[in-house]
Order: structure tokens, then sequence, then C-alpha cells
């Protein structure tokens, strides 16, 4: 088959819109106007950050179904790409079905991976995967239940949610009203049900990036990070595994991507004890763990995104050394000013991506820094001294810090 690609504004123009504009699609976006695709950026705020580099934007309800048709039925874009979780899915599997747009990976993958209940029912009941002990209720009695069947400690989410968010750890009883409130405020979409998982006493954890693309599957190398409170803060590659353990997250990843089928990248994430391997949950999409590959490899997650979800061919990649990010965030109110930028990246190796993010309120992760070292471990103090190195104020539009 031979892709073909259009010119932007024109009647040839290959469009791409993006349902969700953060930092990880802003770095899509630079990768799909690259390859000449008209790119249109949609989100719920404002100059979001890939509304920065795209070619026309959007602000919009994506979880109205009625406003979501009307903004596909406005721009008809050729691929939709989903870059958060809180979409009118069903608005999706309605385009899909009838041959309007490539929703990327499939309708079906959003759908399923939009809520943890979808993509851990999934995992553990049909694919027979090993998970951690869960229990998925929709009332304080119901967690307070699950909480004293799958004993303490325990970790609450709700089905619904990104970046930590309404995320907590259950150690006795008492922690029980506090988690399901800190949950249902935490939840997308208005929603009270979670997922009660029993803890795993876990060596590490690490995203395995695989990409579905036109000419098969390809696993990139383990991606090891450190999360608080369930968001990233820094993620290195690669991550030490032993044979056993790489083969088994390659099968698992394997499975699960296989079954959610279409194209693109997918971030695996698993937990890793010895050589027994977990399935924790599934990204239909590039993982903010995997921005050390902007890095660590000749094509980073994105480029890899941009091409599978085209069409075209994914070419062996090919490592450039040990790497490490580190994750920046703000805290306050306020629109973030950088200073120090020339301190954070004058180390060999290292470079910074600030975000442009249009505001901060309470805390935001506004920027990262990645680095190439000797090893992980040099890598890693070198990100970390990058993010240090950052100073940070927030500043109200006309007036002072």
């Amino acid at each position: 088959m031979t892709v073909r690609l259009g010119t932007p504004h024109t009647p040839t123009a290959t469009r791409v819109l993006l349902l969700g504009s953060g930092e990880l699609g802003k770095e899509v976006a630079i990768e799909l106007t690259r390859l000449g695709v008209e790119v249109i950026a949609a989100d719920r705020y404002p100059h979001a950050p890939a509304m920065q580099v795209a070619h026309r934007a959007h602000v919009v309800d994506m979880l109205d179904p009625h406003a979501l048709r009307a903004l596909l039925d406005a721009e008809r874009p050729d691929i939709v790409i989903p870059e958060i979780e809180a979409i009118a899915t069903e608005v999706l599997a309605e385009v899909e079905a009838m041959g309007l747009a490539t929703v990327i990976p499939t309708a079906r993958a959003t759908i399923l991976t939009m809520d943890r209940e979808g993509i851990r029912r999934l995992a553990a009941e049909e694919l027979g995967l090993p998970t951690s002990p869960y229990r998925f209720v929709d009332s304080r009695g119901g967690l307070a239940a699950a909480v004293a069947e799958l004993g303490t400690p325990c970790v609450v989410k709700p089905v619904m949610s990104s970046s930590g968010k309404g995320q907590s750890v259950v150690r006795s009883e008492e922690d029980v009203d506090a988690a399901w409130t800190y949950a249902v405020e935490g939840g997308r979409a208005g929603g009270t049900r979670v997922i009660v998982e029993g803890f795993v006493d876990f060596d590490y954890e690490i995203t395995l990036l695989t990409v579905r693309h036109t000419g098969g599957v390809t696993f990139l190398d383990p991606i090891g990070h450190v999360q608080v409170d369930g968001d990233y803060r820094e993620s290195w590659q690669p991550q030490a595994m032993s044979g056993a353990a790489l083969a088994e997250a390659r099968r698992i990843a394997g499975a699960v991507t296989e079954n959610l089928g279409g194209r693109g990248v997918f971030g695996v994430e698993l937990f890793v004890r010895g050589d027994q391997v977990l399935f924790s949950e599934v990204s239909p999409r590039p993982h903010d763990t995997g921005l050390v590959t902007l890095a660590s490899q000749d094509l980073s997650e994105f480029a890899l995104h941009a091409r599978a979800v085209l069409g075209l061919p994914v070419p062996e990649v090919l490592m450039l050394g040990p790497s490490a990010s580190c994750a920046v965030l703000a805290e306050g109110t306020g629109v973030p000013v950088f200073s120090h930028v020339d301190d954070a990246v004058a180390a060999p190796g290292t470079d910074v991506r600030l975000f442009g993010k249009p505001r901060v309120d309470g805390r935001r992760r506004v920027a990262v820094t990645v680095a190439r070292g000797e090893d992980v471990d040099d890598a890693r103090a070198t990100a970390r001294a990058a993010a240090r190195a950052l100073v940070i104020e927030l500043v109200e539009p006309g007036g002072g810090a």
C-alpha cells in the first residue's frame, strides 16, 4: 500500500484531530506537522500546549456528545487521536462505524481504556493475565467492605481519572472516609465508582511502550519510573530486567494490545517482582513516562506514534544511550515564567521541554528535563540537577509574581 500525504490548508490535506491537547499531544502534533499533516487541536480550555503548534484549535467539552459530534462534522478529519480519557466515546464509536474517520487506535480500545474497570476486567477476566487483587465499588460502604476483604494497605483510584488524581493509599480503616471523598472529587465525568487494589509488593514498575504498526508489533526497551500519588515524577530507559521478566512483560503487553487492536503507541504499565510480572494499566497513546524517549532513542515515542498512525513503516529503533527524564512541577496560582533555563541545559546531553501550560491553579506539571549519561544512575542525576536549576515564577497578567 502506498501512503499519500497531502498539504495543509488545501483540499489534499491529511487532517488529524487531537482530542486533548496537553504536553504529550503537543509532541505528537509537532511530529505530525513535520510530515505535512494538518493538525486540529481540541481541549476543554484555551491555549493548551498542542494548540500552540496546531493549524487550528477548538475549545470544547469533549464529554458533551452533541458538542463533540458538531466538532467532528465541522472539521471532518481523516484521523481522530484521543489524547485524554474524558471523551464521549459513544460518538467515536458512531463515527468509526459510519466510516467517517479512523479512530486511533480504535473506538473500542478508547472505550475500554477510558475507565479502569473496562481494561482491568479485559486483562484479568477475559485474557487471564496476572494482576493485583481488586474490587470495584460505588459507595462508601462498599469501599469499607472491599478494604476489609483485601486488607491494608490497599490502593483506591477512581475508575476514570489521570495523573494520579483521586488516588490514595488506605493504610487503616480510619482512612476509608478520606479515600472515598478524595476519589469522588478526583474522578472525571462525575463518576462515583472506584477500584480498590490489593497492595503489590513489587521490586519496580515499568512502562513497556508497544507500537502496533503496518509491519507488526515493536516493543521498545523497558522504561523504569517513579510515581508519587499515582503521578509520574521520573523515568529512565533502559530498566534492567531478567530475561524471563522481559519475555513475560512482552507477552502480557502483546496480549493486551492485540486484543485492543488498531495502530499506534500503547503505554503498558506493569509491576515486576523477580521474574514475575503483573499487569497494571494500559494507555492507548504515548505515555508520560515515555518522555525519556526524547533523549534515549533516535525516534521518540511521539515520532513512532505519528508514523504508526499514518500507516508508515516503523524501523528498528536506535537506542542512543542510558537516559532519564525528570518532571518539573509548579505550585500556586498564575502563569508560569521560567528563568535559569540556560543553567538547566548547560550539561552535555541535557535538554528541557517547557510545556506552555497557560496557567497553574494548585499543582501542575509544567516542564520536563531529559538527559543521557554513562549509565542510568548518571542520567537520572543529571536530569534531576537540570530540573532543580529551573526557577519558576507564577505571575498574574498585568501584575507581579
